[in-house]
């Protein structure tokens, strides 16, 4: 009965929450129920909350600049506005929808870069650690470079390259993290399809000389020596100075000593 009377308690406190929360929200737009203003003064409101730090307030009152004025200058404006606002509130939904809607309305005006960029910002600042799905990641890549592509000469697209190589350097985390496991179990061709998936599309992030060394430790354990020497040689190459290629020398020294003097070699050409 202890447990039963507990239950009830939990279950009332979560209602009265949720009760207090919408009538938290009605009351938000109570305060804001229309009445008709210039649009100069409803403007000015709304840039008065964002001021105040008032990212929800400032937002509903941006879009009732758009409702009470839908065809001028500073509806348009007041549409760019309120997806800060919302990015501001991280009600991040809701940003995506809104900056859509003004690409969508508004694509070669002046805020159009910034409502891309946006977007790509919102995705962004939901990147989850590499054990989780990067599908939030991979919108976000590809929003980032859709401000690059569209918008090559603006503030926001040397922002958004700084940002694209911290998500390629995450999605290819995220590869590493797989191959790491299917190499520990013993599947060393799942292995080498990550690792070469790192090599092939992330070269320039900071994984590429794990994955090198990745790569010749999976390409000996199937017996593979000819394409392990090959990798561990690319290794030396690029990274002779790193640890990764110092294991990957001794591993090659304990499977066959020519192939290992000639991984030395072709360092000490260079």
């Amino acid at each position: 009965m202890a447990i039963k009377r507990n239950s009830i308690l939990l279950l009332s406190i979560s209602v009265s929450a949720l009760v207090l929360t919408s009538c938290a929200s009605s009351k938000r737009k109570a305060d804001l129920a229309y009445v008709e203003k210039p649009v100069e003064q409803l403007y000015n409101d709304a840039s008065i909350s964002l001021q105040r730090r008032q990212w929800d307030r400032a937002a509903l009152e941006f879009q009732e600049v758009q409702r009470q004025h839908p065809y001028s200058e500073w509806a348009q404006r007041a549409m760019l506005m309120t997806a800060y606002s919302q990015y501001r509130s991280k009600s991040y939904e809701e940003v995506v929808a809104s900056a859509q809607q003004y690409t969508a309305l508004y694509p070669s005006a002046d805020g159009a870069a910034y409502a891309y960029y946006l977007i790509g910002l919102t995705h962004f600042d939901q990147i989850t650690d590499v054990g989780r799905d990067q599908g939030r990641t991979e919108l976000a890549l590809a929003a980032l470079e859709d401000v690059v592509r569209r918008f090559p000469a603006s503030e926001y697209a040397r922002d958004a390259e700084l940002k694209i190589d911290m998500v390629r350097d995450q999605l290819a985390g995220k590869e590493m993290e797989i191959g790491r496991y299917y190499l520990k179990n013993s599947e060393f061709l799942a292995a080498i399809n990550r690792f070469k998936s790192v090599v092939d599309n992330y070269e320039t992030t900071t994984h590429t000389p794990e994955a090198l060394h990745r790569l010749v430790e999976a390409y000996l354990s199937i017996g593979l020596v000819g394409q392990a020497n090959a990798v561990a040689s690319v290794l030396g190459y690029n990274y002779p100075e790193t640890d990764w290629y110092r294991d990957s020398y001794k591993l090659m020294q304990k499977h066959t000593i020519p192939a290992a003097q000639a991984v030395k070699a072709s360092v000490d050409e260079e």
